[in-house]
């Protein structure tokens, strides 16, 4: 039994380390997405 807890509660946090992980490890703020010129073209149009 304290077998099965120990292996629940390690699959547990392991989880919760990758959802961590991937929440907090995106985009820098310094990097911007790439600028579609098709969305600038129509940007343009409009204004």
């Amino acid at each position: 039994m304290l077998w099965l807890i120990l292996e629940a509660s390690a699959a547990f946090f392991i989880f919760v380390f990758i959802v961590w992980w991937t929440m907090f490890s995106g985009r820098k703020p310094d990097q911007r997405p790439p600028v579609n010129q098709q969305t600038s073209k129509s940007d343009k149009e409009l204004h």
